[in-house]
């Protein structure tokens, strides 16, 4: 098995996340033992950023940094392992909230389109967006706002 950059660099669909990484020198981190978890967006994702957006980041690595953080939670976490309601603790240090319902899992407001895909260091999660950072933990706008209101305990 690989680790979650050896993954994301091998894997299609990850060349924006890979570069991001890189600028924002998490590389030797993420290679680390771990054990982490990362809701990765991939090329899609944040190409449905608004226009501008990557470049300005790429020019701003400390806040670059800090949305790649958000998306990384300590610990190894599948599906299988997250409720609905749970806030996981990001890396960066605002909790992400978590949605499941049957087939649907959502972190925040973007859809899971791939769980599960192990590394020897974590898991990853392949999300339709990227995940951003907000006061109160909720998406403006997100349609299930309210429905995750307490915090993860025992982590």
């Amino acid at each position: 098995m690989a680790d979650i950059v050896d993954i994301a660099v091998n894997t299609e669909g990850f060349r924006t996340l890979v570069t991001a990484v890189r600028a924002a020198d998490l590389v030797a981190a993420l290679k680390s033992p771990g054990p982490f978890t990362v809701f990765a967006p991939n090329d899609d994702a944040f190409a449905a950023l608004p226009p501008g957006t990557i470049t300005t980041l790429l020019q701003n690595i400390p806040q670059l940094t800090r949305i790649l953080k958000y998306h990384v939670v300590a610990g190894r976490y599948t599906k299988a392992d997250l409720r609905t309601g749970m806030r996981l603790p990001s890396l960066e240090g605002s909790l992400i909230p978590i949605y499941l319902a049957g087939d649907e899992f959502e972190v925040k407001n973007a859809t899971v389109l791939a769980a599960d895909i192990n590394a020897d260091n974590g898991v990853i999660h392949v999300l339709n967006r990227v995940i951003l950072m907000g006061g109160d933990g909720e998406a403006p706008g997100d349609a299930r706002q309210g429905w995750y209101s307490q915090p993860v305990t025992g982590l």
